[in-house]
C-alpha cells in the first residue's frame, strides 16, 4: 500500500514578505466608468481588502487552524500513467460507527468550505448523524500537486478518490459535492457505485430533456431566466479558463491584487449576500482561501480543470441513492423533474430559502442539516 504521509502547512517569513511587497507595489487602474459591480471588482473595495490583507490579515491564524486538523499527502493516478500527490483532511469522529464522508470543493473554492462545518459533521448531538470526514484539494489546487500531463479531467479525478478512499481503508461511504464537486462526485456515482451508500449534490448539472413538456412553474420560469443571465453576463472567466488556462495564470501568478480580485469577484457574484460579499462570509475567511491559490501559485493550475472538463462534460446517469439541496441563489437550479432524469434514484429533494453557491460558507448549519437528513435515508 502506498503510504499516506502526514503533512503540515509551514510558510517562510520571506513569502509572506514578498506578498506585502508585491501587494504595495500594485499598479492601479482607474475607477469603472459604471457604478457598483457592473464592470467588475469596485476599486475601493479592492484597494480596502489588499490594505487588510498586506496589514491586517494574519496568516499564521490561519495556518495554525490548518494544523490543527489531520492533514496528510498521498500519491494517486485516478488510473491514469502519471501521479498527482494530494493533499487531504482526513477527520475521523469520536463515533466509531460514524459514516466515512467524501467532501469535494471546486473553483474558485477549496477545502477553506469546509472548516466552519467539520465539528457538526464530526461530532453531532445524535451520533448517528456521524460521519468520518474526507475533503482532499482537487489536483492542481491548494497543497495537492499540479498535473504535468492533460488528462485529470471530471471522470478521472472521480476514479482516484475511489482510490483515496480505498486507501484509507473505506469500503463504504458517501460523498457529497458543490460546483466542480457536484459533477466529480456525480461521476463517483456513476463509477464506483458500488462503494457508495448514496451521493448529495448542491449544484446539480443536468440537461433539459428534449420531450419535456411539462409547462415552467412561475419559480422555474425565474430560475431559467436567472440562468441566462448568468451565461450572458457571468461566463467570461469560464470561456478563459477553459480554452487559456496558461494566458491567465502568468498574470494571476504574478499579482496577488489580480488573483484576489478574480476569485472575490465570484464571491459577491455566486452568494446571496443582498450586494456585498462579506454580509455572508467574512472579510477572513474569502483571504483565507485566496491564500490557497496565491502560495501554491495555482491560478494557471486550478484554472485547467475548465480547459480538461467544461466543454467535455458527461451527464452519465447516476443510479445510486442521490439527494439534492438547491440554494435561492445558486447558478443552476433545474426542476425536479430533470434531475430525476439523470440521478435515478433521487430519494431527497429540498429548497432553503436562503443560500447561494458556497453554501457551506454563507449557510453552514442549513448545510450540515441537508447534508444530515440525506444520509440518514441511506446509512
Amino acid at each position: 500500500m502506498t503510504e499516506v504521509q502526514r503533512f503540515r502547512v509551514d510558510v517562510p517569513d520571506a513569502e509572506m514578505k514578498d506578498l506585502r511587497e508585491r501587494l504595495a507595489r500594485t499598479r492601479w487602474p482607474e475607477p469603472a466608468t459604471a457604478p457598483g459591480w457592473e464592470q467588475g471588482v469596485p476599486l475601493d473595495y479592492v484597494r480596502e481588502l489588499c490594505a487588510y490583507w498586506a496589514d491586517g490579515y494574519d496568516w499564521r491564524r490561519f495556518e495554525a487552524e490548518l494544523n490543527a486538523l489531520p492533514q496528510f499527502r498521498t500519491p494517486l493516478d485516478g488510473g491514469g500513467a502519471d501521479t498527482v500527490d494530494i493533499h487531504l483532511l482526513h477527520v475521523r469522529s469520536p463515533h466509531p460507527d460514524a459514516l466515512p464522508l467524501l467532501l469535494t470543493h471546486g473553483w474558485p473554492g477549496s477545502i477553506v468550505e469546509f472548516l466552519d462545518v467539520l465539528g457538526a459533521l464530526t461530532d453531532p448531538p445524535n451520533p448517528r448523524d456521524a460521519f468520518h470526514v474526507v475533503a482532499p484539494s482537487l489536483p492542481g489546487f491548494a497543497f495537492s500537486g499540479k498535473p504535468g500531463t492533460t488528462g485529470w479531467g471530471v471522470e478521472r479525478i472521480a476514479d482516484a478518490w475511489a482510490q483515496l478512499m480505498a486507501r484509507l481503508g473505506y469500503d463504504r461511504y458517501g460523498a457529497q459535492g458543490g460546483d466542480w464537486g457536484a459533477s466529480i462526485t456525480a461521476a463517483l456515482g456513476t463509477r464506483s457505485p458500488e462503494h457508495l451508500v448514496g451521493v448529495h449534490v448542491t449544484l446539480p448539472i443536468v440537461p433539459r430533456p428534449a420531450d419535456d413538456d411539462t409547462e415552467l412553474s412561475e419559480t422555474e420560469r425565474a430560475a431559467l431566466a436567472d440562468r441566462q443571465v448568468f451565461e450572458k453576463t457571468g461566463t467570461g472567466y469560464s470561456r478563459q479558463q477553459a480554452t487559456r488556462p496558461q494566458t491567465l495564470g502568468y498574470a494571476l501568478l504574478d499579482s496577488p491584487t489580480g488573483q484576489l480580485a478574480w476569485i472575490v469577484e465570484k464571491f459577491w457574484a455566486w452568494t446571496d449576500c443582498a450586494g456585498h460579499p462579506e454580509n455572508v462570509i467574512s472579510r477572513d475567511r474569502m483571504l483565507d482561501n485566496v491564500m490557497l491559490y496565491w502560495l501554491p501559485g495555482t491560478g494557471a493550475s486550478s484554472a485547467r480543470l475548465y480547459w480538461e472538463s467544461y466543454d467535455r462534460r458527461r451527464l452519465d446517469p447516476v443510479p445510486v441513492p442521490a439527494g439534492a439541496t438547491v440554494f435561492p441563489r445558486e447558478l443552476f437550479r433545474p426542476p425536479r423533474r430533470w434531475v430525476e432524469r439523470r440521478f435515478t434514484d433521487l430519494q431527497y429533494w429540498s429548497e432553503p430559502t436562503a443560500g447561494g453557491h458556497f453554501a457551506s460558507m454563507e449557510q453552514p448549519e442549513v448545510f450540515v442539516d441537508e447534508v444530515r437528513a440525506f444520509f440518514r435515508l441511506v446509512r
